[in-house]
């Protein structure tokens, strides 16, 4: 089973509209602009723990405009029906 993560990302100002574009980014399932506390939540799939490292760090924390991201990996998530 893949394992799931939710990535909140703290952006500068204005530019987290960058953000969303990471939904091209292999593994990226998902990537809104929030409001609150938060600029964007990612919604990243991984094989394992160290595919979900390359994700986070290699792609989306390698984004200019980011300042920072806390990342909380799903405990479960039920299967999708087909």
């Amino acid at each position: 089973m893949p394992i799931r993560a939710f990535v909140l990302v703290t952006a500068k100002p204005g530019t987290s509209e960058e953000i969303v574009r990471t939904r091209k980014v292999r593994g990226v399932k998902l990537a809104n602009s929030v409001f609150g506390r938060f600029d964007a939540v990612v919604v990243v799939e991984a094989k394992d723990l160290e595919e979900l490292r390359k994700i986070v760090y290699e792609m989306i924390e390698q984004l200019p405009n980011i300042v920072h991201t806390e990342t909380l990996i799903s405990l479960f998530y039920p299967p999708e029906k087909a």
